[in-house]
């Protein structure tokens, strides 16, 4: 039987959570798993090479690449040193209190698969190429493709982001400020307002079986692919099934929208939008009625699974989100 097509969109933990559970899916299912990741991360390593070098911030990348990284010993190796980050030299010599301060180091705060990226991208001047050549590298058992070639800014109206003035509207400019914002986004904007989709991903989005969106912080990990024109006409146009993967708790960037805010978003942004399955957590729905009206409005059913860690924390678990996905995206049309 040939391999079912997916192509899940995201960023950072939420999308990484993705990719393993579709992992998690063989050999009940065959999946050939593109991942399209946002390319709006200012913070932290990514924010600081993309400050100093250009290029495409390469963090919620490398985090794509590692989630897919194959199982062999050695490219498992390759994986946890991606994974590595430095740190100050007063932590790796163990300089304590009254100690000489180690003086600032330039390696700190990076992962190291986020330097392999950058170079990547400047030797070979092609983004897909250098994460083709990383997943070489990683033995990836998918593909991992920016949703443009292109860095872009994400922008948004918060109604509140001043506490003092909660009434206010103002524009918070940049991924990291718009996803620790305490205020109520009213509107979501890219800067360039339409950056040129990364070809491939359009290819892959056109001769897909399968569109998965979420889990992820919503508004700067998954509506942002929405918000690029090419990629929302090539969604829309899709013959591929739809799937939203719903997150298990609100973050800061989305305090005050309750689940069923989170599929008329989605609407919201790209009003053509249809799915076919809504895939959440029974304990955090709660109430299931309005998520499910949510969810028709859609045109998709809806499908309670516990898909949860089972520590409390609002993680999923891969194996528990790997098994809720096989009976879904091993449905026969």
């Amino acid at each position: 039987m040939t391999a079912r097509k997916v192509v899940a969109f995201g960023g950072g933990h939420g999308l990484s959570a993705s990719l393993r559970a579709l992992r998690r899916c063989a050999p009940e299912v065959d999946l050939d798993i593109t991942a399209v990741v946002t390319v709006g991360d200012d913070g932290g390593s990514s924010g600081r090479l993309r400050a100093e070098r250009g290029g495409l911030p390469p963090g919620d990348l490398r985090q794509a690449l590692v989630a897919l990284a194959g199982d062999h010993p050695q490219t498992r190796r390759s994986a946890g040193l991606f994974q590595h980050r430095f740190v100050e030299p007063a932590a790796v010599n163990g300089h304590g209190a009254g100690g000489t301060a180690a003086p600032a180091d330039g390696l700190a705060g990076h992962a190291v698969g986020n330097l392999v990226l950058c170079g990547l991208m400047e030797l070979l001047g092609d983004p897909v190429a250098a994460l083709e050549h990383a997943g070489a590298m990683l033995g990836t058992v998918g593909r991992v493709l920016p949703m443009s070639c292109q860095p872009v800014g994400i922008e948004a109206r918060v109604r509140g982001a001043d506490p003092d003035r909660p009434d206010d509207v103002r524009t918070v400019t940049g991924q990291h400020q718009v996803a620790v914002t305490t205020g109520r986004v009213e509107s979501l904007r890219l800067n360039p307002h339409a950056p040129a989709a990364c070809p491939q991903a359009v290819e892959a989005i056109g001769t897909a079986d399968w569109l998965i969106f979420g889990p992820g912080s919503w508004y700067t990990s998954v509506l942002p692919h929405l918000l690029v024109p090419e990629l929302a006409a090539a969604i829309v146009a899709s013959p591929a099934r739809r799937l939203v993967t719903l997150n298990l708790a609100a973050e800061k960037e989305t305090l005050g929208l309750s689940v069923a805010d989170h599929l008329a978003a989605l609407r919201w942004y790209l009003p053509e939008l249809k799915a076919d399955y809504v895939l959440a957590d029974s304990k955090a729905v709660g109430d299931p009625e309005p998520v499910e009206r949510a969810a028709e409005s859609l045109g998709a059913r809806l499908v309670l699974a516990p898909v949860a860690v089972t520590d409390g924390t609002p993680r999923h678990d891969p194996a528990a989100l790997g098994a809720a996905l096989v009976p879904v995206l091993g449905a026969d049309r």
